[in-house]
């Protein structure tokens, strides 16, 4: 059986892992409108570097709901969760994770990053992201 192809990163074959029927709660909807309103520069810049698939043809989705959560950075096609851990993540590392926690149980895979990397280091974060799906979705 072949693995459907997503992308290729430096010519290695990343496949494709969707992951079907996330929980959803429609309350929070209002939330991610405000989230992506306010901007937050880590954000904002990591947007920058994959909104309309330029980061490897890949697509991405910016505050999505996925239970309980609003996760800041979404690949569908991956089932890969991006956080990017600013001030309000300081001293909040039981909540974050079981957040952490309960987005693996759903079969997930979380990629972290530290809102001052995205900022100040913006070429090694992505490097690091690259280096993360090949080693998680990379076809064997």
């Amino acid at each position: 059986m072949m693995k459907s192809i997503l992308t290729y990163i430096h010519g290695i074959p990343i496949r494709i892992n969707y992951i079907k029927n996330l929980p959803y709660n429609p309350k929070l909807k209002q939330f991610t409108s405000d989230k992506r309103k306010a901007g937050f520069l880590g954000e904002v810049l990591f947007w920058k570097q994959v909104r309309a698939r330029e980061f490897h043809k890949i697509d991405f989705d910016r505050q999505k709901i996925i239970g309980n959560y609003i996760v800041d950075f979404y690949v569908r096609t991956l089932g890969l969760v991006i956080e990017i851990d600013g001030w309000s993540h300081d001293n909040n590392q039981v909540a974050d994770g079981l957040r952490q926690k309960y987005l693996k149980s759903l079969g997930l895979k979380v990629f972290r990053i530290a809102d001052f990397d995205v900022r100040n280091n913006i070429s090694v974060v992505m490097k690091d992201l690259e280096d993360f799906i090949v080693l998680h979705y990379k076809v064997n």
